[in-house]
């Protein structure tokens, strides 16, 4: 086995035995991107060539002087008996939405293809502190606007590693695609409706979405500043906890990180499932769409995907975890209609910023006013996926439409959330430590089969979505193979904080399913 295919735990425990140095594990995946990725993401692309669409496409900018730089610095340190981080020798990605100082940083929009940050974002400033090894940049949908990765203006857009036919989820697509790749060992992504946990489940890769305020947002690119949420997308559990140890945390720089220092993620990892209480939910179990009359049409999801949390469910019976059955959850079939009202306002403020004036695109055309090239730049800059949100998002909050669109759903928000607190109050009918859910209601879909249409693809983020409203953590682990070799993912919702046990959790499923056959399949690209 190659290094880049090991744990993040595998290579720190090799790199201070000094078995490994720093700089051989960035080879390796310096190595592996060479043979996977293909041409970066690019604003002129041209064409697809056959040789195209059996590469990874996951990077926009490769960063290998300054990982080459770090992973020296980590070598010195142990060579010289200092302590060089958690996180030492372990290369990681960054999802383009975080600035870097130094960087492009480019939203995967042509509106900021050219705009070099000049401060880096708290949580890759504190996974370098950490030791870690930036290795660059990667792809994602325009903005995070997206399910799948396809809407960036940098292309070709990121494919799944599994089958490059498919593609890797969205928005953080690139970010899972380079972990399940070997290209990196972890990655930093954005959740703001799943965006990391459906890609995740995508790729065959575990990824948390940690509760509102647990992760510093400053130098994050922001699109809905009330749900978005960076978090860690990793191999495994333990890289997961590792990851997210290095980031958490309060941020003064931040004003809605919560002022709690974080746990010792590690320390609770071994403790079992033994006494604790995990429901299954019916109503994660279908999606439910809204019909042209103002009802709602309900749909089953697919039997090998409810047939893979069951069975997790009753491993973790077996471990010593008490399972509650049917668990109400009624508001979650609101979640996508409020999530399409939320976000858009929120997103058509944020987009506001981009206007040719203090930096980023500026149109070349001659304009006659500010107003003119306001526009210009805006139309020739912004994707479709960012116009459709302005758009939208001035509408359903102008004063006319407030009521009607944003306060009601500001109001739905507040139902999802007391769903939650329903089912974990401690002193509540149910008591839950967490509710166990599958992760999407597919498995990957193919590459433009879902591109273009807004409604479809937002649905593959049903199950997911309800976190974001209610603000708490959530995380995706590897449950298994479709009957097409296709990754599927099951999830764990917890309350506020409480990913130490949710990560617990998944680490003894993750223990009780090493030995099954479907954990010795590789992704294609790497056959």
């Amino acid at each position: 086995m190659e290094l880049c295919d090991l744990t993040a735990r595998e290579l720190s425990g090799l790199l201070r035995q000094r078995k490994v140095s720093a700089v051989e594990i960035l080879e390796s995946c310096l190595e592996r991107i060479g043979q996977v990725d293909g041409r970066p993401g690019s604003l002129d692309a041209g064409p697809l060539t056959p040789e195209d669409e059996q590469k990874v496409h996951a990077f926009i900018t490769l960063t290998d002087d300054r990982a080459l730089q770090q992973a020296r610095e980590v070598d010195r340190k142990l060579a010289a008996g200092e302590d060089p981080g958690p996180l030492a020798g372990i290369p990681f990605t960054v999802k383009d939405i975080f600035c870097v100082r130094g960087t492009r940083t480019t939203a995967a929009s042509r509106i900021l293809a050219n705009y070099i940050a000049p401060y880096t974002a708290t949580p890759v400033e504190r996974l370098e502190a950490s030791g870690g090894l930036m290795l660059g940049k990667v792809n994602l949908d325009e903005f995070t606007y997206g399910s799948s990765s396809e809407s960036s203006a940098f292309q070709p857009s990121p494919r799944n590693p599994w089958n490059p036919s498919r593609v890797p989820g969205g928005s953080s697509g690139g970010s899972t695609a380079s972990v399940a790749a070997g290209e990196a060992v972890l990655s930093l992504g954005t959740d703001t409706a799943g965006s990391i946990r459906q890609p995740a489940a995508f790729c065959g890769v575990v990824g948390l979405k940690p509760t509102y305020g647990r992760v510093s947002r400053y130098g994050l690119i922001a699109f809905a500043s009330s749900l978005d949420c960076p978090g860690p997308i990793a191999r495994d559990v333990t890289g997961a906890a590792m990851m997210l140890q290095a980031m958490a945390g309060p941020d003064p720089r931040d004003a809605t990180t919560a002022d709690l220092p974080p746990e010792d993620y590690l320390s609770q990892l071994e403790a079992g499932v033994r006494g604790l209480r995990i429901g299954l939910s019916p109503d994660y179990f279908r999606i439910t769409f809204p019909t042209p009359d103002g009802g709602f049409e309900q749909q089953p999801l697919p039997v090998e995907i409810e047939a893979s949390v069951r069975k997790a469910a009753d491993l973790l019976r077996a471990l010593g975890a008490e399972i509650i059955e049917d668990v109400p959850m009624p508001n979650t079939r609101y979640g996508i209609p409020a999530y399409f009202v939320i976000s858009r306002v929120e997103a058509a403020s944020n987009l506001h910023r981009y206007d040719g004036v203090k930096y980023g695109y500026r149109t070349p055309e001659p304009v006659a006013d500010l107003r003119s090239m306001y526009r210009k730049t805006r139309g020739q800059g912004f994707g479709v996926q960012p116009k459709l949100r302005i758009l939208m998002g001035m509408y359903v909050s102008a004063a006319q439409y407030s009521e009607q669109y944003y306060q009601r759903a500001l109001r739905v928000r507040t139902l999802i959330r007391r769903d939650f607190e329903t089912v974990f109050d401690p002193q509540g009918p149910y008591r839950l430590n967490a509710l166990l859910t599958p992760t999407t209601p597919t498995a990957a879909f193919a590459m433009s089969a879902v591109y273009g249409d807004s409604v479809l693809m937002q649905y593959a983020d049903q199950l997911t979505v309800p976190a974001n409203h209610a603000g708490i953590p959530g995380l995706s682990i590897p449950a298994g193979l479709d009957a097409e070799g296709l990754p599927l993912g099951i999830q764990l919702l917890g309350p506020d904080f409480s990913e130490a046990t949710l990560l617990r959790i998944a680490r003894a499923y993750e223990q009780a399913t090493e030995a099954e056959v479907w954990r010795t399949q590789k992704p294609a690209v790497l056959s």
